[in-house]
């Protein structure tokens, strides 16, 4: 069955407006985004969006669904169609530029048997056992990222953004200490990763002439950025050191070096998986204390409660929003026959929110077990600095909590515009320090 002949089945249609609320980069921002999943969980969990200027694509909204998609990993392929929604022009644009479906190689854009032969090449970097090796030096970045914000609200009357002050960075010196990148670069790779998940939003977007399109962009941040890492490959390969860049810089695959195409990949998917990702749940978290002190009284007084708190707040906040598949033949899901070459929208943020596992799924509850989100997908596919994520937000609210005696909103926070990868990008709060 074509893709044309489900779309003629009217009860698979999804609204056009609730379509247009899924591709509207806005409304991840705004908050429309939940309600929209809220009506398609309820009414249409596995329906057809047609927004003008896409593809058509089907929309995983239930918890079970996103699940049974991301277990099959040979049934729905990540590589063959783009990985990130993207319009139907830009699309063909990429493929005109790269000869490929998505403009960067990497772990997020690979099936098997590639995708288990590169994912190996690091996977031991990041398991607990050699993260414990890492936790103290972890921990002296937030003690001085905690320092540098008690400095700074105090010198501003009790006042911080808490997204520019403390969360985009504390996980961004993580990541470059692990890389082995310079500090000094930091303002550099804040810029470009802010860039390259933000091309729509109105305050890290780059901007565009009026003739470019956002891939325009896209592509043009991806070419800083590979230039900046080829330079990064050059060196540790001269002088290789104890650190990520070196092992991804030296990796081998049957023998030869990766590609630069390949290593760029692995560099740009753990600089951004590494650090936007972590500081979207972090300022999420951050948030949701200074909208309950309760919570933040119950926080403070038991620390053994940090753990689930971190992990509630990174359901709460499913930085990743969606990830897009491709059947590889036809198939059934829930009901619904799938045909060989459809797209899939995985509704990570909305399985994370679905009635049928969460109890009161929209309130936030550091005590929430079990915590079956999905933020960190499922399968082959499950992130890999998963425990590293964790950690080092663990890390952070241990050094944090004790400095802090009350957490009020300040102002309104305001969220990126995208609906691939999104969270806070400002977070104005009065804090009254311990």
């Amino acid at each position: 069955m074509t893709m044309d002949d489900v779309r003629s089945r009217t009860s698979l249609h999804i609204p056009e407006d609730i379509a247009a609320v899924l591709v509207d980069p806005a409304a991840y921002a705004d908050g429309r985004i939940y309600p929209a999943y809220r009506w398609l969980r309820a009414n249409n969990p596995l329906g057809i969006a047609e927004p003008e200027g896409f593809d058509p694509f089907w929309v995983v909204t239930r918890h079970a669904d996103i699940l049974n998609v991301s277990r099959q990993n040979d049934l729905f392929h990540s590589a063959d169609r783009p990985t990130i929604l993207v319009t139907r022009e830009d699309e063909a644009r990429t493929r005109r530029a790269t000869g490929g479906p998505n403009p960067v190689r990497s772990l997020l854009r690979m099936d098997a048997p590639d995708h288990r032969k590169y994912r190996v090449l690091t996977q031991s970097w990041f398991l607990p056992a050699n993260l414990k090796r890492l936790e103290d030096r972890i921990r002296e970045l937030a003690r001085d990222v905690v320092a540098t914000l008690v400095e700074r609200v105090t010198a501003q009357g009790g006042r911080a953004d808490f997204v520019k002050d403390l969360a985009r960075h504390y996980p961004l010196h993580v990541i470059m200490e692990i890389m082995g990148v310079p500090m000094a670069d930091e303002p550099l790779m804040l810029r470009l990763t802010q860039e390259l998940l933000g091309p729509a939003d109105p305050d890290v977007g780059r901007k565009l002439d009026a003739s470019e399109s956002e891939q325009y962009e896209l592509h043009a941040v991806h070419t800083d950025l590979n230039k900046y890492f080829r330079a990064i490959t050059a060196d540790r390969r001269a002088r290789p050191r104890d650190d990520l860049a070196s092992v991804i810089a030296n990796a081998k695959i049957d023998g030869e070096l990766i590609s630069d195409a390949a290593s760029n990949g692995y560099y740009i998917n753990v600089a951004v998986g590494g650090h936007d990702t972590t500081a979207s749940s972090t300022a999420t978290a951050l948030w949701a204390l200074a909208q309950d002190p309760a919570e933040l009284a119950r926080v403070k007084a038991d620390p053994s409660l940090i753990p689930g708190f971190v992990d509630e707040a990174i359901r709460w906040a499913s930085p990743v929003k969606t990830f897009m598949r491709s059947a590889t033949e036809d198939t059934e899901l829930s009901g619904r026959q799938i045909a060989k070459g459809d797209w899939l929208m995985l509704c990570y943020a909305s399985g994370n929110r679905d009635e049928a596992v969460f109890e009161d799924p929209d309130v936030f509850r550091s005590d929430r077990k079990p915590n079956k989100h999905l933020t960190f997908g499922y399968g082959a596919h499950l992130c890999i600095g998963q425990h590293l994520a964790k950690m080092e937000m663990r890390i952070l609210f241990e050094e944090l909590l004790p400095r802090l005696e009350a957490l009020v909103p300040d102002g309104e926070p305001k969220w990126t515009h995208a609906w691939f990868i999104n969270g806070l990008k400002t977070l104005p709060l009065r804090c009254r320090l311990a």
